[in-house]
């Protein structure tokens, strides 16, 4: 039924997704049906359809009942919480909290009451290289179709339960995710909110596509940028453009034999850092060799991201310096599969045992570590399999929990508006049946998801 419904809402393309404000269907019998003065006569009324929900959802003040409330750092039994419009107004234990009158209250037996997941690494407009190869998505489908992709790949974020998302490329499609970004802001279409990194920031010659003859010119899949000069007009660009941060690669995979070698000097890194930051933006640093993340911590990058080449003596350098890192367990884990391992069969590949080496590592260092799993890699909506993998690689579910909100929110520069249940952020939850701080895949078992104090129904 599920996939039917998911059907049905692609071919209606305008609306695509459905909303509720009555009582959740697993809490029993409420008084009232809130959702009835924001239900729009005609379902492809768009922008129109969104104003009037969010219109509606100002005065609007909700009672939420669960069994327990995960606030971004701990979890507290019997606590409520209020939603007043777009914003948490109280949360607190049973009795703490002054309700007024005309509040509808929801009472979520048998769940869990979290803030919004915060996806840390995206590419929405890439999809699974099983589907399509990286580089025939680059240079075979249109912007266009990509975009239409996109669309779907942000609604079913929102309704896997991350209300945020660190969009970290285009992959070739130029600055598209500043439009996308948009629409969903507008209420054109559901997603969640988007950090855009726009193009990330490549050297010259060191990036893909590279299937082509040398001697034709083919679209590249990041913007090209060299020197000090160079890279300070490239980061501008992208701020003028758009970009809420930057992302480049300290190296890749350009190697005498395609091995992964740096790709930018110390100097470099540092202008990139220190451009953006004029700016009040972070940088993000894509890395898989120890020279590479070597260069990032010395620049005094906001993120390393994969982090495959990292040592103890790198995991502490990061921890003394405030770099946090994201490592990417699902998108490895994938590739792996796709290229033939068959995973619960086969032994582990040594890049898989390599990784869970590494992690652990970092995990004993006390770095920083957010959840953020390269999402377009695999399908976007299963983005809890980097949570569920963190998990199995020795994290434990609530710190799972942690990275997924309260960290990641931190980390990026956007814990006063999200990624803790707190009076004055917005009210962007998630509930979900059962404990995920027992088990983390329960957050796959989502009931609803509200952004800014708008339901929304997987």
């Amino acid at each position: 039924m599920r996939n039917i419904v998911y059907s049905l809402a692609c071919c209606l393309l305008a609306p695509l997704f459905t909303f509720a404000r009555q009582t959740d269907p697993h809490a029993g019998t409420h008084p009232a049906d809130p959702s009835a003065a924001t239900r729009p006569e005609d379902p492809h009324t768009g922008t129109a359809r969104h104003a009037a929900r969010l219109s509606a959802a100002a005065d609007t003040v909700y009672l939420l009942r669960p069994d327990r409330v995960f606030d971004g750092e701990q979890m507290h039994e019997g606590w409520q919480v209020l939603v007043h419009g777009q914003f948490i107004e109280a949360a607190g234990a049973a009795g703490s909290i002054k309700v007024p009158a005309g509040a509808v209250i929801l009472d979520l037996k048998g769940a869990t009451l979290l803030p919004g997941l915060i996806e840390g690494h995206s590419h929405l407009f890439l999809h699974p290289y099983n589907e399509v190869s990286w580089n025939d998505q680059v240079l075979k489908e249109s912007r266009a179709e990509r975009t239409a992709r996109a669309t779907t790949h942000a609604r079913a974020t929102l309704l896997a339960g991350f209300t945020t998302t660190r969009d970290l490329g285009t992959e070739g499609s130029m600055y598209d995710d500043v439009g996308l970004k948009t629409a969903i802001d507008k209420g054109v279409i559901p997603g969640p909110h988007i950090l855009a990194a726009t193009r990330a920031i490549v050297a010259t010659g060191s990036y893909g596509p590279k299937e082509l003859s040398y001697d034709v010119e083919s679209p590249h899949g990041a913007a090209e940028a060299d020197g000090i000069e160079g890279l300070t007009k490239e980061v501008r660009t992208q701020i003028g453009k758009g970009a809420d941060l930057i992302k480049i690669y300290a190296d890749y995979r350009w190697g005498p034999n395609g091995e992964a070698e740096p790709t930018f000097t110390i100097e470099e890194m540092e202008k990139v850092v220190e451009v953006a930051a004029s700016s009040g933006r972070k940088v993000a640093v894509h890395t898989g060799t120890t020279e590479g993340m070597r260069r990032a911590i010395e620049a005094g990058v906001s993120t390393i991201e994969h982090g495959d080449g990292g040592t103890p003596e790198l995991f502490a350098a990061m921890k003394a310096k405030g770099i946090a890192l994201c490592p990417t367990l699902a998108a490895g884990d994938a590739i792996a599969q796709y290229n033939g391992w068959r995973k619960g069969i086969d032994p582990e590949p040594e890049r898989i045992r390599r990784k869970r080496a590494s992690f652990r590592q970092a995990l004993a260092s006390g770095v920083t570590i957010c959840m953020g799993g390269d999402v377009g890699v695999y399908a976007h909506g299963d983005n809890a399999r980097e949570m569920e993998m963190m998990a199995d690689y020795g994290m434990i579910p609530l710190d799972v929990l942690k990275s997924a909100t309260s960290v990641n929110a931190d980390v990026f520069g956007i814990g006063n508006r999200v990624g803790r249940v707190k009076p004055g952020l917005l009210a962007d939850l998630l509930v979900v049946d059962g404990d995920p701080s027992i088990n983390i895949s329960q957050v796959r078992k989502v009931r609803w998801v509200m952004k800014e104090g708008v339901f929304y129904r997987p």
